[in-house]
């Protein structure tokens, strides 16, 4: 009898070993997976976070390049006003022209208040090919004058930092 109840012993006994062995398993099994589900989803929140900043930045700059699109559409008006208030300056109709100085002042402060600027060019200030845009080169008046600006064409203008229209100029050689 007692060689049954040992062997019913040695039974239990490795049972209990298989039965824990089973469980421990289980437990690693369930605690790899939920290490995997875990890092999944930090991987997936931070993707998420990386969505956002994204978007909030592509919003950012469609707002800055729609602005930037409507202040470059504007500066053929403002060309426009300045030929139309110069050849208004040459007739004796002053009250006309402080009719279409009063509009363009007002254009103007409004592109100022979106950010634009005008660039600040001037005969006899340094060739920048950076800055200017070279519409033709001619013999310098002077020697002083030589790869320096002769002329101005056209105005240039900045919005913000980014110069969206280059002042036209004329290079001395």
């Amino acid at each position: 009898m007692a060689k049954t109840n040992s062997k019913k012993n040695t039974k239990k006994t490795s049972s209990k070993k298989s039965n824990q062995e089973d469980l421990q398993s289980k437990i690693d099994e369930l605690t790899l997976e939920v290490e995997k589900e875990k890092d999944q989803f930090l991987r997936l929140f931070a993707e998420f976070e990386n969505y956002k900043k994204r978007t909030s930045k592509e919003r950012l700059e469609l707002y800055k390049t729609a602005s930037q699109e409507v202040v470059t559409a504007l500066l053929a008006v403002v060309d426009d006003f300045e030929r139309a208030l110069a050849e208004m300056k040459k007739s004796e109709k002053q009250d006309q022209l402080q009719g279409i100085e009063l509009i363009y002042n007002k254009l103007i402060d409004i592109l100022q208040n979106q950010g634009l600027a005008k660039m600040e060019v001037g005969q006899g200030d340094d060739f920048d090919a950076e800055l200017h845009e070279a519409i033709t080169q001619i013999p310098a008046p002077e020697d002083k004058l030589k790869g320096k600006i002769v002329d101005v064409v056209g105005t240039g203008y900045t919005l913000g930092e980014k110069i969206i229209r280059y002042p036209k100029v004329v290079v001395g050689n």
